[in-house]
């Protein structure tokens, strides 16, 4: 990564031709992690045991990811408003405003539910394919003993197969992975210097802010060394920056927590891939920073109830950012217009997103982990192998 970085910088236009190579490993990620996150949810359901075993595991897993996102969102206004980098911005015409409508809550919790599953499927709609294999593996869990072992056993072989998979495509990382790395500072890595370094910083600050706290949960509430986590999860934050793509990364996470952390398959097989689609701290940082950003660009303050407003808005329209590269970009433009604030400075952050999408990205996926890994240690006598 630290090469392709460098050869970006250096070569600039020059070595753009690089991009398809990334952009392919990227989509062999994707392409395995699709089928990956059904089989390895299902193969973790049926080895919950029994649905108050699953119950008890999701309400404590989806009450840590509301609670994490409102704290994400809440540092994002917080350092943004401190920073005030929208300050001084100059808006040069108007920005088309046709890109769609707020969602409202109704609307958001219909799209969750499929029409079709294998268009679902064929879209990578993850949340569609996450609601479809717990409803599946609920009925799983209810079947006689028998029949149950018979799907669970088979589920356990698919997912296997998919992992076997996702190794293969690993083989090719560093090309992969060195390659979006060039390509991504030929195009972004001037850009870094100018009216959007002020930004940039207070979302990385903000972004930072949330990895300090993921590491005190792991110590204070999971007395887990942060170093021995940290260290045992650095291969996904390599694909995390450079994917910018959280479902490309799972494929990868749920690797790491099998082979590298030895988290329980009935706790992980679960989490992550419930995490990849409603937990995303750092989008959430990102969207109330352009958000700010953007109000502070045409001198609007809001109040302290309208920041309220603005948590619990962000809180339900994160979900819609999909976990592919550039997602996030499409929310906050949403965002925005839902506030009645002008696009064009959202527009403007979109030619520098990447640069930005790989922080929200990283802290996306290492949210997910920390509270993989702490759920593990409090519900499944888990102990790190240190």
């Amino acid at each position: 990564m630290l090469v392709g970085a460098i050869i970006g910088l250096v070569f600039k236009e020059d070595v753009l031709f690089l991009k398809p190579i990334g952009e392919t490993f990227l989509q062999l990620l994707i392409m395995a992690a699709i089928p990956l996150v059904f089989f390895n949810l299902l193969a973790g359901l049926g080895a919950v045991g029994t649905i108050e075993s699953f119950g008890k595991i999701g309400l404590k897993i989806i009450i840590y990811y509301l609670i994490s996102t409102v704290f994400a969102i809440t540092i994002g206004l917080t350092v943004m408003v401190i920073s005030k980098a929208g300050n001084g911005m100059k808006l040069k015409g108007d920005v088309p405003e046709d890109i769609g409508q707020m969602p409202e809550i109704g609307q958001l919790l219909m799209d969750m539910v499929p029409t079709n599953i294998f268009k679902s499927f064929a879209e990578g709609n993850l949340i569609q394919i996450v609601l479809f294999a717990v409803l599946l593996g609920i009925v799983v869990l209810k079947l006689p003993e028998e029949q149950k072992e018979w799907f669970q056993t088979g589920f356990e072989k698919i997912a296997e197969l998919m992992r076997k998979l996702v190794e293969l495509i690993l083989t090719a990382s560093p090309l992969g992975l060195g390659a979006l790395m060039a390509a991504t500072f030929a195009e972004y890595g001037e850009r870094i210097i100018g009216a959007l370094t002020l930004f940039i910083v207070s979302v990385y600050i903000a972004q930072l802010g949330m990895v300090i706290i993921y590491m005190l949960i792991l110590k204070i509430v999971g007395k887990i060394s942060p170093i021995w986590f940290l260290n045992k999860t650095s291969a996904l934050y390599a694909t995390t920056v450079a994917t910018c793509s959280s479902l490309a990364s799972l494929a990868v996470a749920l690797d790491i927590a099998e082979k590298e952390l030895k988290l329980p398959k009935k706790i992980f097989s679960f989490t992550l891939p419930l995490g990849a689609q409603f937990n995303k701290d750092g989008t959430s940082i990102m969207l109330a920073g352009v958000l700010i950003f953007t109000a502070q660009a045409v001198g609007i303050e809001f109040t302290i109830i309208e920041m309220v407003q603005v948590v619990i808005v962000g809180l339900l329209i994160v979900e819609g950012s999909g976990g592919i590269p550039g997602g996030g970009l499409i929310v906050a433009m949403l965002f925005a217009q839902g506030f009645n604030l002008p696009l064009e400075i959202v527009a403007i952050v979109g030619g520098i997103y990447r640069l930005i999408d790989m922080g929200n990205t990283t802290v996306n996926c290492m949210g997910d982990m920390v509270a993989t890994t702490v759920i593990s240690k409090l519900d499944a006598n888990w102990k790190p192998n240190v």
